[in-house]
Parts: structure tokens; C-alpha cells; sequence
């Protein structure tokens, strides 16, 4: 749904932008048109109400690929960069759901919630590059741990990066696949968007007792037991749920 909103602003915009051209040509230069184009497939994003992060992508595309012609980049370059980002955020395309990482201090309060839970489970339902899971099996060899992620770039790097850790399984694999009653404290780092969603899965899925953690974005209409303010870049914040009582 996304991409298709993304689609029908980019072309909107492009309509819009050459029919000014057309109607003003000699006080329209190309490079303005273009500038034009960019601001316009931002306000149609945001009126088709996608994710923020989309605002720079709507603005950059166009000129990107002008540059690109000025600068007559060999074709294949194109192929390449649509792959990678392809490999990178396939969670956004299928899912709505972009890559985010966590910061270092996010790992260590996530070891300090394990220790006090006395967690010998642990998920990370969005894992990216094992930023989490990497700190965590390393501090804490005797848990188990599972680490989803389903875009293949990210996932084949937090697999590598835990090609020594016994404790932790990374999958290629949607964590709405997951059954979550499994574990004692399962992490998300995720969007806004899928939030309502998530808390009706962790109510239905995970064991009364047990502990949801999510970075930055809270569960609507939900009491955390806890929020934790770290002192990071981000200061982001982790709310904490309590199964049993969200």
C-alpha cells in the first residue's frame, strides 16, 4: 500500500509540475520544475498520510535521477542500487515497517531488564543487523535467543554477526509468523503504524507475566508498567508492558 501511495504522489507530482512548465516555460527552468516536482510529491505523501520518513525520498527522487542523466551513469548502477535498497528495506516494502537500529545504551538497558526479569528467553521481533541481540547473547550466554528480521541484507548481516553466538537463532521470517507465548521478554523497535496491531498480538500470543519492550513507539491505549528514558542520541525511550495488565 505504501509503494502504491508513493507511486500515485511521484506521478501527481510529475503531472503537476510539467503542466506548470508547460504553462509558464520561459520563467520555469527545468531545474526549478524539478525542485517543484519534489515539494509537490511530498505534500501528496503526506496527504496520503505515509510515514515521515518518506519526505526525503519523495524530494531527492526526481533530482536524483536528473543527476543521474546529466551525469550519464551506466545503467547497470541503477539495477544495482534498486537491488540493495530492495534487500535492505523488503521489511518496508511488505510490511510497512523500516529499518531502525538501536543504539548501544538500548542494549544495555535491555541486559539490565533480562537480568532483573530473570529471562531465560529472549526475541527481538525486528532485529536488523543484531545491534541487540549481539550485546545481549554475548552478556548473557545462557539465554536463549531469537532474532527476526525479514529484509535478507540486514538479516544475512546479523547472521553472520552471530555465527558464534550458540545462543542465538537469527531467521529470515515476518514476526507476525511468530508464535510469541515462547518467551519472557520479547523487544520490538518497529512503527507507529503496526503498534494497535502488535499490542493485540503480545495480549493474544504472550504467557500472562511476561514483558513486551518497545523502543520509542508505545502500544495505543495501553499503561506501560514502565518507561525508561536512556541517555542517548535519540534519548529514546523504552516502554515496557506487562502481560496480563496491557
Amino acid at each position: 500500500m505504501q509503494l502504491f501511495k508513493a507511486l500515485l504522489s511521484q506521478l501527481l507530482a510529475c503531472a503537476t509540475a510539467l503542466g506548470i512548465r508547460v504553462t509558464f516555460p520561459p520563467s520555469i527552468s527545468v531545474w526549478q520544475a524539478v525542485a517543484i516536482q519534489g515539494c509537490l510529491a511530498a505534500l501528496f505523501s503526506r496527504s496520503f498520510r505515509q510515514p515521515i520518513w518518506w519526505l526525503p525520498i519523495h524530494l531527492l527522487f526526481v533530482p536524483a535521477v536528473l543527476l543521474g542523466l546529466t551525469w550519464q551513469v551506466p545503467a547497470g548502477l541503477y539495477l544495482l542500487v534498486l537491488l540493495l535498497l530492495t534487500l535492505l528495506f523488503w521489511g518496508t516494502v511488505k510490511g510497512d515497517v523500516p529499518l531502525f537500529l538501536s543504539s548501544p545504551a538500548v542494549s544495555d538497558a535491555l541486559i539490565e531488564i533480562a537480568n532483573s526479569e530473570g529471562a531465560q528467553s529472549f526475541a527481538d521481533i525486528g532485529a536488523g543487523v543484531g545491534t541487540v541481540v549481539v550485546p545481549l547473547g554475548k552478556a548473557r550466554p545462557d539465554i536463549s535467543i531469537v532474532a527476526l528480521e525479514r529484509a535478507p541484507l540486514p538479516w544475512l548481516l546479523a547472521a553472520w554477526r552471530c555465527r558464534d553466538l550458540a545462543n542465538v537463532r537469527v531467521g529470515l521470517s515476518s514476526f507476525w509468523d511468530e508464535d510469541l507465548r515462547q518467551f519472557d521478554v520479547v523487544f520490538a523497535f518497529l512503527s507507529p503504524l503496526v503498534m494497535a496491531k502488535i499490542g493485540e498480538k503480545i495480549r493474544r500470543e504472550m504467557r500472562p507475566g511476561s514483558l513486551f519492550v518497545s523502543s520509542s513507539f508505545p502500544i495505543p491505549n495501553s499503561e506501560p508498567e514502565s518507561v525508561l528514558e536512556l541517555n542517548d542520541r535519540r534519548k529514546t525511550r523504552l516502554y515496557c508492558y506487562r502481560i496480563g495488565r496491557v
